[in-house]
């Protein structure tokens, strides 16, 4: 469904994850999902949310609560709504076939009491909802006063690829669209291959080569120039060389919205501090090297060389501790990120997250396992310093968004000339999108299938010129069957294997 309207107003975007409800939450009188306010601001008086951080204890709210306080006090206070009313007679959703349900219908509740002062929009396409918490049926049963302007021109997509996502949503809500005038023809490939493929990134090599000569478009051939869709951002870790690096922060729950924001200090301290120290003095740029020194050295504080018995010392000693961490890579040398660590620690060379301090030495840390989380968390900075220092260095391309991978669900919004989507359900470690479903596979009807179709039209609604859609799966000839059946891709279209 297409509206007026561009403000963000969704939860989503404004708000991310947070950390978990603590446990002292359970003795309210009444069940939380009730927001037994009164109950709650009798014992706590201030509540703490971060949106990057962990949020845990007695005092805490995370993301979901967040939410549901908002749509509680919008849609039983009065007073919220007229206040609502007030500073925001126009409010606008974007996305928002992703807004939160709660939050959905707490805002139409108070357009319904306050129609004469408050005008609310929504903007969105019901194809294009990635999220579980959503609005069924949003685009339905609207009130007839409403006006529901529809967007047909696709602005972005070539010809081809117009055809291509209107024969997906042909079997799920029947729009269609037409390109715009003066677009080009555009090229489609789907390129199945098994699910027991080996050496998955090395086989997509080939296939962008053979979407180079295709399309005539040389690009093709250059990763780089590649927008590469992946279902999971392990799968992006795997073929940017920085899994070993990424994988155990990753997996640790209470850093994992920190490290892809790109906010956790323990990735920081090498992929800022370090790396812009090191590349400074390997440049030979001494002034680049002073200025890292002057934010991020102990050594070279104020006070530090106010109290230096002998200046001229002080500053030599600094000099060579630099050239000691710059010995590391020596002869080609890949040193770890533990070995970095030991030899900024010994020399005290650069400010340090205090759990890196602790492991700076490479041995055992005090923990006596009462704390099950803190062994989690110290395992996961153990792998995290196990891995080579040059993976650093991907991984903060990545995490700044200047690599040439994605998520699939990142890209919402989005568009690249070259669109490379992989398709992986073995790869992506029970995701919750199954492509199996949309090809044929069991369930074709789930709730988790029709999920996965609107991916699939999101993903490949991405591309501006050429679209490549890369589908490893368990039974390559029912893929063929059933998309040929479909109308989705005429034969020549498909290429079964890594092409030659």
């Amino acid at each position: 469904m297409r509206s007026i309207g561009a403000l963000a107003a969704n939860g989503r975007s404004a708000l991310h994850v947070g950390g978990t409800r603590d446990s002292g939450w359970d003795d309210c009188p009444a069940a939380l999902g009730q927001w037994c306010c009164v109950e709650i601001q009798a014992r706590v008086k201030v509540f703490t949310y971060s949106p990057t951080g962990e949020n845990s204890g007695r005092d805490a709210l995370n993301h979901s609560e967040v939410l549901q306080l908002a749509a509680h006090f919008l849609s039983s206070k009065p007073a919220m709504q007229s206040i609502l009313c007030g500073r925001f007679p126009i409010l606008l959703i974007d996305e928002s076939q992703d807004t939160n349900k709660s939050l959905v219908e707490a805002l139409f509740a108070v357009q319904a009491a306050n129609s004469s002062r408050f005008l609310l929009g929504l903007l969105g396409d019901m194809m294009q909802r990635i999220y579980n918490d959503g609005k069924d049926g949003l685009d339905a049963g609207l009130p007839a006063t409403w006006a529901k302007p529809v967007k047909k021109l696709n602005y972005r997509c070539p010809k081809r690829i117009v055809r291509l996502i209107n024969a997906v949503r042909l079997t799920t809500d029947g729009q269609q669209q037409t390109p715009r005038s003066g677009a080009i023809e555009g090229v489609v490939r789907l390129f199945v291959l098994p699910s027991t493929q080996a050496n998955k990134p090395d086989a997509e090599g080939p296939i962008r080569q053979h979407m180079a000569q295709q399309t005539g478009d040389p690009a093709w051939g250059d990763q780089a120039a590649v927008k590469t869709l992946v279902l999971e951002h392990r799968m992006a870790a795997a073929r940017l060389g920085f899994l070993d690096a990424f994988g155990p922060l990753y997996d640790f729950d209470s850093w994992r919205t920190g490290l892809l924001d790109g906010k956790l200090s323990l990735v920081n301290f090498f992929s800022v501090s370090v790396i812009s120290l090191v590349d400074a003095r390997r440049s030979g740029d001494r002034f680049a090297v002073a200025r890292t020194l002057k934010a991020s050295s102990p050594l070279l504080t104020s006070e530090a060389v106010r109290n230096a018995p002998d200046k001229q010392m002080h500053l030599k000693s600094i000099d060579s501790a630099v050239d000691a961490l710059i010995q590391l890579w020596d002869q080609g040398a890949d040193p770890s990120l533990q070995q970095v660590l030991q030899r900024v620690a010994d020399h005290n060379l650069l400010d340090m997250p205090d759990l890196l301090r602790e492991h700076a030495t490479g041995g055992a840390i005090d923990d006596d396992g009462s704390d099950d989380a803190l062994s989690e968390r110290d395992e996961a900075i153990r792998g995290f310093l196990g891995a080579p220092f040059s993976q650093v260095r991907a991984m903060a391309q990545y995490l700044g968004g200047h690599a040439p991978f994605d998520t699939h669900q990142g890209v919402k919004g989005l568009e690249f000339d070259r669109v490379m989507v992989v398709m992986d359900d073995s790869e992506a470690r029970g995701f919750l999108f199954k492509y199996e479903q949309i090809f044929g596979g069991s369930d074709t009807g789930s709730k988790s299938a029709q999920g996965t179709k609107r991916l699939f039209y999101v993903t490949a609604s991405r591309a501006k010129q050429s679209l490549a859609l890369v589908a490893y799966t368990t039974d390559p000839a029912r893929v063929k069957d059933f998309v040929l059946a479909e109308g989705w891709f005429d034969n020549g279209e498909i290429v079964m294997g890594i092409p030659a």
